[in-house]
Parts: C-alpha cells; sequence; structure tokens
C-alpha cells in the first residue's frame, strides 16, 4: 500500500512537471547523483522547478517557501518531520523564503526510507530529529 501510494505521488508530480512546460530532456549520471544524495547538491535547475539530493545528520531549522512546492523522496535513513502548524520566530532569509526556530500545531512524521512527502508552498515544515542521517531527493516546483 505504501509503494502504491509513493508510486502514485512520483507520477502525479511527474504529470505535474510535463504540464508546467519542461520539454527538453535531462539527463543527470549516477555519480552526480550518488554524490549529492551523500553530502547534497542541485542535480537540475530549470526556470519552473529544481531537483537535489539532499544528507542531513541533524535537524535543521523551520521553513516556509512561498512559492515553492516540495517533493522529498526518502532513500536512505530516518527523521521526525513536522509539517503544518504556524511557524515560531520567522525571518526572512531572501525574497519568498523564511526560516524560523520552531513549529506549534504541526503534524509530525516519521520519514523512512521509501516515504514520499509532499509539502505545498506556503507551508512550514521542519527536520525536527534526525537520529543518524538521512538522503533524499527534493524536487521544488515553482509556482
Amino acid at each position: 500500500m505504501k509503494f502504491l501510494l509513493a508510486l502514485t505521488t512520483l507520477l502525479t508530480a511527474a504529470v505535474f512537471l510535463t504540464a508546467a512546460g519542461g520539454s527538453a530532456v535531462t539527463y543527470v549520471g549516477h555519480d552526480k547523483v550518488t554524490a549529492a544524495l551523500a553530502k547534497g547538491g542541485s542535480l537540475v535547475t530549470a526556470p519552473d522547478l529544481s531537483v537535489s539530493g539532499s544528507h542531513r545528520v541533524k535537524p535543521g531549522n523551520v521553513e516556509v517557501h512561498e512559492k515553492e512546492t516540495d517533493v522529498f523522496y526518502v532513500v536512505e535513513g530516518e527523521a521526525t518531520f513536522v509539517t503544518g502548524g504556524a511557524m515560531v520566530g520567522g525571518k526572512v532569509t531572501k525574497p519568498g523564503q523564511l526560516v524560523g526556530s520552531d513549529i506549534q500545531g504541526g503534524q509530525t512524521h516519521h520519514l523512512s526510507k521509501g516515504d514520499v512527502m509532499v509539502i505545498p508552498a506556503g507551508t512550514p515544515h521542519w527536520f525536527k530529529e534526525v537520529p543518524q542521517s538521512i538522503s533524499y531527493y527534493v524536487v521544488k516546483v515553482l509556482r
């Protein structure tokens, strides 16, 4: 069941990305993908989307992206991830991007290998706990 949900989410994201107007095929070799997942890094950058590999070994700050929907796909590790609620201590770091210190009233999720998380633009989100490490793909879709 979890696999079907993940597959459905990825296919929906692919349809959404295709509808966003991307017509050029982009290939990223496995060496670059492996490096991005090991230490973080950009894989694809376009006017309407970006794809990157991310790796965390500790919690992060609360984030809100006003015009970007994030799609995460976890490939290794686990984390406690909080979404929604109200950001505490939010400050603008650049246009459309806010960072805070906590979330009040959000929903807690346990992320592990194979999970997909879609965070709509404007939604506070936070890697609250990372027991060892977590590696994941991030697709950012601009609206």
